[in-house]
């Protein structure tokens, strides 16, 4: 079985370099060397076809595994160009070296020229900044990332794209947009989400031969897990198993005019594999709703003496798709919140509940980033700013478990290490995916997982069902429905 993906902050890292060189014995050159040895193995896999390199490198380390980059290239036969941001000298002595073997073998240095066009080329290599970037891009680097991106040019970063936070996975200001990333040493946890996704393309870890006993001695901060662990949570069914034994799952909502989203819910509940799903609906989606899915038991609610029937023969609740914000959508997010069940609130649930906080307990909260900022009487911005944060703040102030939604979406609890979903793309950025994600949680957690088990199963399989929807048939147009066949049958690995 697969273990999950490590992360790390920036902080973390640092530690474990400094620990690899002081007491494993390793030449802070010769870690640089290793790394730049192994982002020149990367570039040559990836591009194998390259003949001129252009080198971008920044005054720090980051820039010393560029220089050194570009004198293995240039030994392997490659024609190499090498730019600087300034002419000052390099700030560490590691940079330094590279930059004396670097003219030692003939090779030069330009100094970048904001307006000039970037050498001819067939690969750049970002080398600009390392982990320690807080802030916006200035000056000649803000004009050099954004001469890289106007160029039309494969790039390559190092480390992590230029003007990307390692830690949040946010970029303040310019960032390079990179179709490879050879990462060093470890993970950052930036790199798994928000704009990172975007910015980083295919990421590679290069460890750099450090013993994993160093490593493991600083905490990780994150982990990241992919379709490849599905399996850790969704074992093989008992072969006696019968429909009482995987729940009964009650989606509640589709208020007048919005049918299909709960309608979208209740049927992935049924394709995660909850024993029973019943709905509590308006009156006018009840009929609709048995002719398309006749599996599901709907039925109209018009008053919360009605609903209190109906949860207590459930077990787990999905509160919020097609709810809406009037008196009969307020009426049943009270009392079902009431009956204290285990819970997924996600839409208008979470509008209601942001108007009127309170802890949940037992409950699993599904926000995109505007209605987190809601929640926690911030900016979508603020938010995306720093997802972990966010995230982390809403599962304290709610005492639940959170998978706030988008690129790289995260799951947090209280007591709980974090964890990134590698899994997802941008066609699921439409109308009824998130009502499918909070099915799918419901009926995990109606199979009897945990809440954080369930918000962590149950956003992977979303997400990987999908990447396989995509795959198919290509992302854009990809509907929420789509998502059916291939929730049951990643479901079953």
């Amino acid at each position: 079985m697969h273990p999950p993906i490590a992360l790390y902050r920036s902080d973390a890292i640092r530690a474990i370099d400094r620990r690899a060189i002081e007491h494993d014995g390793i030449d802070a050159y010769a870690l640089m060397t290793r790394a730049a040895a192994a982002a020149f193995a990367a570039l040559q896999r990836a591009w194998p076809s390259a003949r001129r390199v252009c080198v971008l490198c920044g005054q720090g380390n980051n820039g010393g595994d560029g220089f050194v980059l570009a004198r293995l290239a240039r030994m392997a036969g490659l024609a190499v160009q090498v730019l600087v941001v300034d002419a000052r000298a390099a700030s560490t002595e590691s940079a330094r070296r590279a930059r004396e073997q670097w003219q030692d073998i003939g090779g030069s240095t330009q100094v970048f020229e904001a307006g000039v066009p970037l050498p001819d080329c067939d690969l750049l290599v970002d080398a600009i900044f390392g982990i320690g970037l807080r802030r916006a891009p200035e000056g000649a680097a803000h004009a050099l990332i954004e001469a890289i991106n106007a160029a039309d040019r494969h790039v390559l970063a190092l480390d992590l794209p230029s003007g990307l936070d390692a830690d949040s996975g946010s970029a303040p200001g310019a960032a390079v947009r990179a179709e490879r990333t050879v990462t060093f040493i470890a993970h950052k946890q930036g790199l798994f989400t928000g704009r990172a996704r975007a910015l980083a393309g295919t990421v590679e870890l290069a460890a750099l031969g450090i013993a994993a006993a160093t490593r493991d001695a600083q905490p990780l901060s994150a982990f990241a897990v992919d379709a490849r662990h599905l399996a850790r949570w969704l074992a093989p069914r008992r072969r006696d198993a019968h429909k009482g034994d995987h729940g009964h799952v009650l989606a509640i909502g589709g208020d007048s005019g919005m049918g299909g989203a709960v309608r979208l819910c209740a049927e992935a509940a049924l394709r995660a594999g909850a024993g029973l799903v019943s709905v509590a609906t308006r009156d006018g989606n009840v009929g609709a709703m048995l002719a398309a899915r006749p599996e599901l038991m709907p039925r109209a609610v018009d008053e919360p003496e009605v609903l209190r029937a109906l949860l207590d023969r459930a077990d787990v609740v999905a509160l919020g798709p097609g709810l809406g914000r009037g008196d009969w959508s307020r009426d049943l997010f009270d009392a079902a919140l009431a009956a204290a069940l285990p819970t997924v609130l996600d839409a208008d649930a979470l509008n209601l509940l942001a108007v009127a906080p309170r802890a949940l307990g037992t409950a699993v909260l599904t926000p995109h980033p505007g209605e987190a900022g809601r929640l926690l009487d911030c900016s979508a911005a603020q938010v995306e700013a720093d997802r972990y944060a966010a995230a982390e703040a809403l599962a304290r102030r709610h005492a639940a478990t959170v998978v706030l939604k988008g690129a790289g979406s995260i799951v947090a609890a209280p007591g709980h290490t974090p964890v990134v979903i590698a899994a997802g793309n941008p066609g699921m950025a439409g109308g009824g995916m998130g009502d499918v994600l909070t099915g799918v949680i419901a009926a995990l957690l109606a199979q009897g997982m945990a809440p954080f088990d369930a918000a962590c199963a149950g956003a992977l399989l979303h997400a990987a069902a999908g990447d396989a929807a995509a795959r198919e048939g290509g992302e854009r147009g990809l509907l929420a429905s789509d998502l059916f066949p291939h929730l049951r049958r990643l479901a079953n690995p």
